[in-house]
């Protein structure tokens, strides 16, 4: 546990590989349109991150050494949630693409997501957006020190469910440094003043994953795309951040 506590120099690191994550999303996003496949995208951002001195963290990542992650970026379409496999699928007006990418760089890890509209997209779908990013920015107000996870997980639902969505429970956002998925979990769920302590200094990984219909997920036959059960559309965002005395540090920053 006591990893997740990181020194001014470590925090200094991280907060490089942190910013290249932030340029990706952002480069990612100007290319975002109908027409383009998810494949160039994972290109553009595979280029762009091995340019910085860095690597793709997700790339080559998994547990099972016949089905390692194939891709540079996650990238999530509609009813996709997260893990979705970059390939020739072709993004079409009116979907929504989650993005979510890590870079390695000087032994730290940076990781973030970020939900963009496809073209013109529905009333229904914007909400969805706008709520899941909403709850990640009160998410992070929570990230502070003496504060505990279950106040970060809170936030999230609590504000998710008055505005008539549901959390994911499967998926958890992490703690983050020199691995990519260090403890404790950081869940998107639970009570208030539950669970482990934040101190300043650590860094966590929040993911709000949010969906429009049933919170269930499930696992599609390549073992990495999680879908929503009901088929209804899923938004994803992601920052890393450090826990503060009184107030918490978004690392990737993207706007």
């Amino acid at each position: 546990m006591a990893n997740s506590v990181k020194s001014a120099e470590e925090i200094e690191l991280m907060r490089e590989s942190s910013r290249i994550v932030g340029d990706v999303i952002k480069l990612v996003k100007s290319q975002i349109k109908p027409g383009v496949t998810t494949i160039q995208l994972d290109r553009l951002a595979e280029d762009y991150i091995r340019s910085c001195g860095a690597i793709p963290a997700f790339k080559g990542y998994g547990s099972e050494p016949d089905n390692l992650f194939p891709g540079t970026l996650c990238v999530s379409v509609d009813n996709e949630v997260v893990h979705g496999i970059p390939g020739n699928r072709v993004l079409r007006e009116g979907e929504i693409v989650s993005i979510d990418v890590g870079a390695k760089k000087n032994g730290f890890f940076g990781d973030g997501a970020f939900t963009f509209p496809v073209g013109e997209v529905s009333a229904d779908k914007q909400r969805l957006m706008r709520v899941t990013k909403e709850s990640l920015d009160r998410a992070v107000e929570k990230a502070v020190d003496g504060n505990k996870i279950g106040d970060i997980a809170y936030a999230v639902q609590s504000f998710v469910e008055a505005e008539g969505f549901s959390v994911v429970r499967d998926l958890v956002g992490h703690a983050i440094g020199r691995e990519l998925h260090e403890d404790p979990q950081v869940p998107n769920y639970g009570k208030p003043n539950k669970g482990v302590v934040l101190r300043s200094g650590m860094t966590l990984a929040i993911e709000p994953m949010v969906n429009f219909g049933t919170y269930k997920v499930r696992t599609l036959a390549d073992r990495w795309t999680i879908v929503t059960e009901d088929g209804s559309p899923s938004a994803h965002y992601e920052y890393t951040v450090v826990v503060g005395a009184h107030k918490a540090e978004v690392l990737t920053i993207y706007n």
